[in-house]
């Protein structure tokens, strides 16, 4: 038993060891310097060069969980070539800054900080002309630190259409759509803020795909939604009357052509827009992986597009690992099994939780009583729901010492509670905030190194309690 306990510890470990790895693979400041140098007065940015002697000024905009190692990295290259900045960012997600202000404010939930802030920087952006650069650093959270109603709206119209389009089931891209159609700086206005200058988008991906008209509302790119396209959302949820009056007042102005449309595909504005992805998430899982391997597990990466019912995911990954238990498929144990993307919980009870403790919990009911097993799952930006937690870590020894604790996981698992749950066994994954945000990273670690648990009195003792 002790050669066992030991055996898990040590993959518990490597577990968290390949997150950090990948944690660090998209660090928003390691990111910047990867992709931004500055030669003589030449800025390189990816493939583009900028000569800072051809432009008058150069401002920083943006908003997000990692806004501020951004803008950090930015002025460690740039420095006093910066003429003037204003980004916010998430509460205590901070760095220290000698050109760019920095305005801390709500997030998930807007709040007049960050009204403020949206609306000195579009007014920055304003600012800007011809023989300006503009560079705007956007990373995950942008939509919600950048809460700038459209005129004749409030910033409490907004909060409400965005409950009710969560509460209904609307996907992100549906309420999206709304966002764009409700603000002043999202959907491309932000692009339209700034022109004619040249304006330089830095984008940390925390959306499936790295969709860029997603990735907080895409300030700077192209909307590809329309006014219609949001009463057809209403229309769809059946919600209209659940809206605040001033909000269906004003898309169906846009409807009727009393309201200009956001920024389009072909608009001039556009020509001088640049967009960089300087990290996502499979950036992160190569990292991870690369670093798994060298630890000696096998590695495979899934895809850094998964998405689903949380509980359902979990069930999958399981299976895969007992398939590499049973016949070495997709590959033999020592095994390591990276996924990434984003899941959703389906409420159902009243405990507190996030989608990465969800899954942890779900998972280790599945592999209870297999080989060994080890789950972890952890959001990127260290915060997982309304938790202090990242995340959690499990193992199919999991279920057996929260029976020995007199705990039923069914239980918590239904009533959303799976923070309590790990909490109480000291397997929270707690990381504080790593000012980055690229999603989510699961890890799976399989072993065979022991005798097969289901062979073992512990096997029949999980057997037992599953009937």
């Amino acid at each position: 038993m002790k050669e066992e306990s030991n055996h898990i510890a040590g993959m518990r470990n490597d577990a968290v060891s390949i997150f950090q790895k990948g944690l660090q693979a998209v660090e928003p400041g390691a990111a910047i310097k990867k992709y931004c140098r500055l030669e003589d007065n030449r800025l390189f940015i990816g493939d583009n060069i900028y000569n800072l002697s051809m432009y008058k000024n150069l401002f920083v905009i943006g908003a997000g969980k990692a806004s501020a190692p951004i803008a950090a990295a930015l002025e460690d290259i740039l420095g006093e070539r910066i003429t003037k900045g204003i980004i916010n960012v998430k509460y205590k997600h901070v760095a220290h800054l000698d050109r760019i202000k920095l305005i801390e404010a709500g997030h998930p939930v807007p709040d007049k900080n960050g009204q403020n802030g949206a609306s000195a920087i579009l007014g920055l952006a304003h600012s800007a002309e011809k023989n300006d650069l503009v560079l705007c650093l956007i990373s995950g959270g942008g939509s919600a630190l950048l809460p700038l109603p459209y005129n004749g709206l409030t910033l409490r119209d907004k909060q409400e259409t965005i409950k009710e389009l969560l509460a209904c089931g609307a996907s992100i891209h549906e309420i999206n759509a709304i966002r764009k159609h409700t603000s002043r700086i999202k959907g491309g206005r932000l692009a339209l803020a700034a022109h004619p200058a040249t304006l330089v988008s830095l984008i940390l991906s925390d959306v499936v795909g790295d969709d860029l008209d997603v990735i907080s509302s895409g300030p700077t790119v192209a909307d590809s939604t329309t006014y219609i396209d949001c009463i057809k959302i209403f229309e769809k949820y059946d919600i209209i009357k659940k809206l605040p009056e001033n909000v269906i007042n004003h898309i169906k102005a846009g409807v009727s052509g009393k309201l200009p449309e956001s920024p389009k595909t072909g608009d001039p504005v556009f020509e001088k827009i640049h967009n960089f992805v300087i990290g996502s998430n499979i950036e992160a899982m190569l990292a991870a992986k690369l670093y798994a391997e060298g630890l000696g597990y096998k590695t495979i990466v899934l895809s850094s597009m998964i998405e689903g019912e949380t509980r359902e995911v979990a069930k999958v990954h399981g299976a895969i690992a007992k398939e590499i238990i049973k016949t070495s498929n997709p590959l033999p144990p020592p095994a390591c099994i990276l996924s990434g993307g984003e899941t959703t919980v389906t409420l159902r009870g009243k405990g507190l939780g996030g989608r990465n403790q969800e899954f942890s919990l779900a998972a280790a009911i599945d592999i209870a009583g297999t080989d060994s097993i080890v789950v972890l799952s952890g959001g990127t930006d260290g915060t997982d729901g309304p938790t202090d937690a990242a995340g959690a870590i499990a193992d199919n020894n999991t279920l057996k010492r929260a029976w020995n604790m007199e705990m039923d996981p069914h239980c918590f698992l239904e009533d959303n509670d799976s923070y309590h749950f790990f909490k109480k066994l000291d397997d929270l994954l707690i990381t504080g905030p790593t000012n980055t945000n690229v999603m989510d990273l699961r890890i799976l670690l399989v072993t065979r190194n022991l005798k097969t648990h289901y062979e073992s009195n512990l096997g029949q003792q999980v057997a037992d309690r599953l009937l």
